[in-house]
């Protein structure tokens, strides 16, 4: 959200090499930071053969990837054209948009994930009510989100996001306070079923991977925007300063938070 959901996407245009490099950066730098979230998340549901899995804006699909490999029938949908077309190299299942649309059976999954904290602004809960129009009677919706940002080392750096497109850009920690997500669930027939905290800390071999990586994340896009996009690589790796270390490398901790619901029988 996301973003967050956990760290937030906005795709520009698809088919652009830009775009292009920037999908390939989320699926192999930035994605698998995310990895013991999405690991938590299996485990506390015991994801595996008896589980149907559909991933709402799954990106390039490392979640469903996983949940594959435990046996679960998975598939996902994601608006990115690029990122569709690597979820779709790996051997997913992955449809266009966010939302459902037709070609989406209705109430025919045990879980639905929404890892990644939809745009606009206001779009969550129109997401949220879309989850539990899918996810089976008894099944689960998962949400997920940064943690409390005074958790998480990263929230300097993506206050760089917010400050160069003068404030218009989305808060990545809008859906961090207390209560946040559970107010999503109001009207959807949705019922809080527990949750829990994980540490994700972002670790990159140099600071250029970093840059990269988080850039990968779509939160900086307003910025390139209004500020534009050699700035905001400039003022990113100064930020990222306090977390490069001797060798090198940069590091960040990072707590994410993530709610399950519960479909009613």
């Amino acid at each position: 959200m996301a973003s967050a959901g956990v760290i937030g996407t906005t795709a520009g245009p698809v088919g652009t090499g830009q775009d292009n490099a920037r999908a390939r950066d989320w699926a192999e730098i930035q994605e698998r930071m995310l990895v013991p979230l999405y690991e938590a998340v299996h485990d506390r549901l015991e994801v595996g053969p008896a589980t149907s899995v559909l991933g709402l804006g799954c990106r390039s699909g490392l979640a469903l990837l996983l949940a594959a490999g435990r046996g679960a029938q998975v598939a996902g949908l994601e608006q990115d054209g690029e990122l569709r077309a690597l979820a779709g190299g790996r051997g997913l299942r992955v449809g266009a948009g966010r939302l459902p649309t037709a070609d989406v059976a209705r109430s025919a999954y045990s879980l639905v994930t929404v890892f990644e904290q939809p745009p606009p602004a206001g779009e969550p809960r129109r997401t949220v009510a879309a989850a539990a129009r899918l996810v089976l009677p008894g099944g689960h919706v998962v949400l997920a989100a940064w943690g409390p940002r005074e958790r998480c080392g990263s929230a300097a750096v993506l206050d760089v996001a917010r400050r160069m497109a003068r404030r218009s850009a989305r808060d990545p920690f809008e859906l961090s306070p207390p209560g946040a997500l559970e107010d999503l669930l109001v009207g959807t027939g949705l019922r809080p079923a527990g949750g829990g905290r994980v540490g994700c800390p972002f670790a990159y071999p140099d600071l250029d991977s970093a840059v990269r990586g988080l850039l990968s994340t779509g939160l900086y896009d307003a910025a390139a925007e209004f500020s534009g996009a050699s700035l905001v690589t400039k003022e990113l790796e100064e930020a990222l300063q306090p977390y490069l270390r001797p060798d090198g490398t940069v590091r960040m901790a990072n707590v994410f938070r993530y709610l399950i619901a519960e479909r009613p029988r």
